[in-house]
């Protein structure tokens, strides 16, 4: 077993102190070898070390451009920061070096998403849904992203496959009672889902508030 295997299976094992010095020895002993690096920055991330993070997925890429996984935990780390715009790109390039996973994809769809670039982020959503059709994250994130296009009808059709699968499952609940109260006359069913949302989980105020305009605007 090898240093970068020693430091996975105690990174597995939440022994981040004994990951990290596995993986430091895997770098003094192969110090052009980009996989040491690239460990040591996931354990960074993992750590909320952000500054050390950044500098060895740096170091990975500069040793080896095609690394796909380096560009991967990079983006994860600017994700997570809320550089989306720099998030994407990264992803993108992972993606182009051969990170063909779903949640690369759906990573992908999600920078673009909150930069507000839907019609982008679409097919890269569509594409994680193909690559983990079971993935419930996934799916409703899909629909949320077709309900913001006003793409109503394959919206809801993501939104009932994640309540067929997950009846407990309050985000679906709420956004299928809020794009029926916004694109149908079906205020039942719409109350119904809302309703369901914060009774699951009853912190969900955004439900309840709008479960209380549609009922004050029937009266």
């Amino acid at each position: 077993m090898d240093y970068n295997e020693i430091g996975i299976a105690a990174l597995q094992e939440g022994q981040y102190e004994k990951a990290v010095e596995a993986f430091v020895k895997a770098i003094e002993e192969e110090p052009e070898n980009a996989v040491g690096y690239i460990n040591l920055g996931n354990v960074f991330a993992s750590l909320g070390d952000v500054e050390k993070a950044d500098t060895f997925f740096q170091q990975s890429i500069t040793l080896d451009e095609e690394a796909g996984t380096a560009y991967y935990g990079l983006a994860n780390l600017y994700y997570n920061q809320e550089r989306y715009e720099e998030a994407s790109k990264l992803y993108e390039t992972a993606i182009r070096k051969g990170v063909e996973e779903a949640d690369a994809y759906f990573m992908l769809g999600k920078s673009l998403e909150r930069s507000d670039n839907l019609k982008l982020a679409l097919p890269y959503m569509q594409r994680a849904v193909e690559l983990a059709p079971d993935d419930l994250e996934v799916r409703l994130s899909y629909g949320i992203i077709l309900a913001n296009m006003e793409l109503f009808t394959e919206a809801g059709e993501a939104f009932r496959f994640v309540l067929e699968q997950d009846e407990g499952h309050a985000d679906a609940h709420y956004n299928l009672g809020f794009l029926y109260a916004v694109s149908t006359e079906r205020k039942e069913d719409a109350l119904h889902h809302l309703k369901q949302a914060f009774t699951i989980n009853p912190e969900y105020e955004q439900a309840r508030y709008i479960y209380d305009m549609i009922q004050a605007g029937e009266s």
